[in-house]
């Protein structure tokens, strides 16, 4: 947040009138009620803001400081006037400590308009904030939230003095709450609130909200770098069971994020692991075809020697095996038969059998459907595929969460 972009928005009628009043000394004779007491103003003390207000936009700072000194102020027009003055001057120096000065001789007015104070109130708050004065910055919020201001910059500056204050837990519910503010009013929710959310959710340990968070961030900005960032950071935090990690490795494949020869390997040996042979044979010979593992690489050497017979006798047994889910009495076998046509990227059949699965039962539901998404999603059907993975719970819903994400991406695409 940057201070000068904060006070070129600031509505400080004080300057205004100081203008006004400089240019027709004839209004200092009178008695004008603008709001509170009357604008009143000696000839001397006119001429000398005259003069401070020529220094200032001349960019004289020195000069404006020994013409606003020699200011005597006589009534509480003139004090807020002067504090008016005094408040520019600082800011044309940058001099935060001034500001906030300046801003406590504001506030001592009653010639201060209603309208500004709110606003004023909470510049108050990030002026002392920025000073490291964080009790008087979280009261000038609490003062400006009585006056009605209570905006989503005032939350976040209240997550910030938290932060500064090292008390994390402090500040999580205001990086929250700001988010919902910056959604409610229909507006973009910056990058930076978001990875702040997540790094807060991460020290929490609450993987669902870290879920959440990486695919509103994949929302905000969407790219073969992000997938790969959020997949893998998700992954690595949330210690998820392999048939879970699995499925997001084969999200980053279909998304085009993997990057590295750790991608390709991670996903062989977890696909290995499972028993999906064939799979692990696929995405080695994938990531050599690219460049990214190399025949003389030999953890993948070894594995790609280990999986090949296996694969094809993974292969070969999927007929028999399928044949004997349709008599099973239970969905366990369909189940089993469902994972390795999937695993294949056979799609259609893999939809096949984990219907008969789920309609079988004594199965894993959210597996089931968060694999039947997948599998629908992967086959074109789009529509049905959000549907399902729209039904699943449990320990697969942030799976379901990212597989949902990319499908509405495709179907962005598409239309």
């Amino acid at each position: 947040m940057r201070i000068d972009s904060i006070f070129s928005r600031l509505p400080l009628t004080a300057l205004a009138a100081v203008a006004v009043v400089v240019a027709t000394p004839a209004v200092a004779k009178k008695k004008l009620v603008v709001a509170g007491p009357p604008i009143t103003m000696s000839d001397t003390f006119r001429a000398g803001v005259q003069s401070a207000e020529a220094a200032l936009k001349a960019g004289n700072s020195t000069a404006a400081a020994t013409q606003i000194a020699t200011l005597s102020p006589t009534n509480d027009f003139e004090s807020y006037i002067v504090a008016g003055l005094k408040f520019q001057l600082a800011s044309q120096k940058r001099d935060i400590q001034a500001q906030r000065l300046a801003l406590t001789d504001l506030f001592k007015t009653t010639a201060l308009p209603r309208g500004d104070a709110p606003r004023l109130r909470y510049v108050a708050a990030y002026l002392s904030y920025v000073v490291g004065n964080y009790e008087d910055a979280v009261a000038q919020l609490d003062y400006a939230k009585t006056l009605g201001y209570d905006g989503v910059d005032a939350t976040m500056l209240r997550a910030d003095i938290a932060m500064r204050r090292n008390k994390p837990k402090e500040a999580r519910p205001f990086v929250q709450a700001a988010i919902a503010q910056q959604k409610a009013a229909g507006k973009p929710v910056p990058l930076a609130w978001t990875d702040r959310a997540i790094s807060m959710a991460y020290q929490a340990g609450d993987w669902p909200e870290v879920g959440q968070l990486y695919r509103d961030r994949l929302n905000q900005q969407e790219g073969k770098p992000q997938w790969r960032s959020a997949l893998i950071n998700y992954q690595s935090a949330a210690e998820l069971d392999p048939q879970l990690q699995l499925d997001l490795y084969r999200l980053q494949a279909a998304n085009g994020a993997m990057a590295s020869e750790r991608d390709y390997q991670s996903y062989a040996q977890a696909a290995e692991k499972s028993g999906y042979y064939a799979e692990a044979k696929a995405i080695i010979e994938a990531g050599r075809s690219v460049g990214k593992l190399t025949p003389t690489q030999s953890v993948t050497s070894q594995l790609l020697k280990s999986v090949t017979p296996k694969a094809t006798k993974e292969i070969a047994a999927l007929p028999a095996q399928a044949k004997k889910a349709a008599a099973a009495s239970t969905g366990k076998d369909a189940l089993g038969v469902a994972d390795s046509y999937f695993s294949l990227g056979q799609y259609p059949q893999a939809v096949e059998q984990y219907r008969l699965a789920l309609s079988k039962g004594g199965v894993d539901a959210g597996r089931a459907n968060a694999r039947l998404g997948v599998a629908l999603a992967r086959s074109g059907d789009l529509t049905n595929a959000q549907a399902t993975l729209a039904q699943v719970t449990g320990n697969w819903t942030a799976i379901a969460g990212f597989w949902t994400l990319w499908a509405e991406h495709q179907d962005r695409k598409i239309g």
